[in-house]
């Protein structure tokens, strides 16, 4: 099945079904017409920040966009209310920072009560073995979107710098600026200046709230 097909009929059912136009919810979403018409066509991925908007406009649940598990002849219906999914992105290198990927590659579930008070969450999956032994090849990692910095101190975090490339690391801040540390000693650490931080730019893009590894 084509999920991301399946996604745009699922938006272009509900935006329908309330008698709103392409631009009305392009408008909703900051965004053109014609994005809102490749999202339904499925050519263009709705990413969650979007999916989340159009599951508060449309009154509900973002799980509504997608299709239910079928186990073979029957179906698995989404009764538990307590469970919500979240894309999984492309890979974020725990190694040497590598253009950054915004391509979904799965979706996987997570406590529903984790995003109490408007909390969003998204997963990536490992690449590099900089962050071995704590974490290895092809984990999957779940991340609070947070830039919080009395929160990401000492804590493993997704980084972007430039504002196209992405590593894992955990961050310390130090009076002349940060730390990104590696787990694995065969690595160096890398250092930035104030300065540097804010003229690259560097910015928190997720703070590593679980690992989830594929047996």
């Amino acid at each position: 099945m084509n999920v991301s097909k399946y996604v745009g009929e699922k938006i272009k059912f509900y935006r329908t079904s309330k008698n709103i136009t392409q631009q009305e919810l392009g408008e909703y979403l900051n965004t053109t017409s014609q994005t809102v018409s490749r999202y339904e066509s499925g050519i263009l991925e709705a990413n969650q920040d979007v999916l989340f908007k159009l599951a508060e406009y449309f009154k509900i649940s973002i799980n509504d966009f997608f299709p239910p598990i079928i186990f073979d002849n029957g179906t698995l219906v989404d009764i538990n209310s307590d469970i919500a999914k979240i894309p999984v992105y492309g890979t974020i290198r725990a190694g040497i920072p590598i253009e950054s990927q915004s391509d979904i590659i799965e979706y996987i579930d997570i406590p529903k009560e984790w995003t109490k008070g408007g909390k969003k969450f998204y997963g990536l999956k490992i690449s590099g073995d900089s962050m071995f032994p704590k974490y290895s090849e092809n984990d999957i990692v779940i991340f609070e979107q947070n830039d919080d910095k009395e929160m990401y101190n000492g804590k493993d975090v997704a980084i972007m710098i430039n504002g196209t490339e992405s590593t894992f690391k955990k961050l310390l801040v130090n009076d002349n600026g940060i730390v990104l540390q590696p787990y694995n000693t065969a690595y160096d650490i890398m250092m930035f200046s104030k300065e540097q931080v804010e003229q690259l730019p560097i910015r928190v893009v997720g703070i590593a709230v679980e690992k989830r590894t594929k047996l």
